[in-house]
């Protein structure tokens, strides 16, 4: 997804993000951070959005996590976004998990809880911009000045931003369903941006994310995990349901695959290779929207490389795993 400029307001946009949103969960949630099984894990994600429109948006996201065995697990990730039009979006966080509050049979239930610190920068390239008092509607662009961004006092914005989280999830290994269920508030600090004179109301508005599933385990080789998204920030909303399946194809092999529902907007089906702690993911947005109606070749191809290292020791209790892909 996008993010856009506003010159003269601030107006609720979702935040650029993922169709693999699980591949680079500290965005998602920071009370994800060590959601895996294992020591360390290193991602890398990769997205081509709408490249017919200015050459549309290329988005990458890196993220590695490490797991303790004191109830803390702590993150870093980067994330950039890029346009045709000369803008970029980029975005460092460090981020915390604490997963000690347990209650139930043994404790098997557990109440996780994420805070996430870092800062954003936003910049452009104003002679890569274009408005609508520079097109006339007899004979197209003209080229000529525009008062909007002549009032446009900087070409970069940085700002300090933070978020926050909880998780509920059950490490029961022997449960035939695993319910999960989570939610964050992004941008608690309403970044500021100072793009425009004048414009003290310029704030990023909080996002919030509610996300969750149910990880079925239909067989000893078989795992279902339908899975739900919803974000709200500002006047923008958007809700994605998905289902996803782990298959045991061999001895270290496991394949995956799925299908996402955004609705109004695309359908998305996802493939993935797991092997030998290596899981490699590929996406395709098909696009539903008006949009995809009118304009040729505004489909969103993502691909995604995750390591896992684990050291050999035998667990205690099942750790809360990411859905895959």
């Amino acid at each position: 997804m996008m993010l856009t400029v506003a010159l003269k307001e601030s107006r609720g946009q979702v935040d650029p993000h993922f169709s693999q949103y699980y591949v680079y969960p500290s965005w998602l949630n920071p009370a994800l951070t060590g959601g895996f099984d294992g020591d360390y894990k290193v991602s890398a994600i990769y997205r081509s959005q709408w490249a017919s429109l200015n050459n549309g948006f290329k988005t990458i996201g890196v993220n590695a996590e490490m797991t303790t065995n004191k109830d803390l697990n702590i993150g870093l990730n980067v994330f950039s976004q890029s346009t045709g039009t000369g803008y970029t979006y980029t975005d460092g966080y460090a981020s915390v998990s604490y997963t000690g509050l347990k209650f139930g049979n043994g404790g098997s239930n557990v109440i996780a809880l994420g805070l996430q610190a870092g800062v954003i920068d936003m910049r452009f390239n104003p002679s890569k911009f274009t408005v609508g008092e520079q097109w006339n509607t007899n004979t197209g662009f003209t080229g000529g000045n525009n008062s909007d961004l002549g009032n446009m006092t900087a070409k970069s914005a940085t700002s300090f931003d933070a978020g926050a989280g909880a998780l509920y999830y059950n490490n029961n290994p022997s449960l035939k369903f695993s319910p999960y269920v989570g939610f964050s508030a992004s941008h608690l600090t309403q970044p500021a941006s100072d793009f425009y004179k004048g414009a003290d109301n310029a704030r990023m508005p909080i996002r919030y994310t509610v996300h969750g599933g149910l990880a079925i385990n239909a067989s000893p080789g078989l795992t279902v995990t339908p899975n739900f998204l919803y974000l709200s920030q500002g006047n923008a909303h958007e809700t994605m349901v998905s289902a996803h399946a782990q298959i045991k194809a061999g001895n270290e092999l496991d394949l995956l695959a799925g299908l996402n529902y955004r609705f109004n907007d695309a359908v998305v089906p996802v493939v993935g290779l797991d092997y030998k702690n290596f899981l490699i993911g590929l996406s395709y947005d098909v696009n539903t929207s008006d949009l995809g109606k009118t304009v040729s070749n505004v489909n969103s191809f993502e691909i995604s490389l995750t390591y896992i290292f684990k050291k050999v020791r035998v667990l205690e209790e099942k750790r809360f795993t990411c859905p895959r892909l």
